[in-house]
């Protein structure tokens, strides 16, 4: 089964940026994040997304 949901720090890995850069892609919602409890996790299909033309 593939993973719906990455950490922060896994997201941030993958598309070779800081945790600043990550949050700002957050706030712009260039990225998609869900919240469970307190932790929050990055949307692997919105990471996949900003590759796409």
């Amino acid at each position: 089964m593939e993973k719906l949901y990455v950490s922060v720090t896994e997201a941030c890995r993958l598309i070779g940026v800081g945790r600043t850069t990550m949050y700002s892609l957050f706030d712009r919602g260039t990225v998609e994040t869900i919240t469970i409890g307190r932790r929050r996790l990055v949307v692997l299909k919105s990471l996949r997304a900003l590759g796409d033309p």
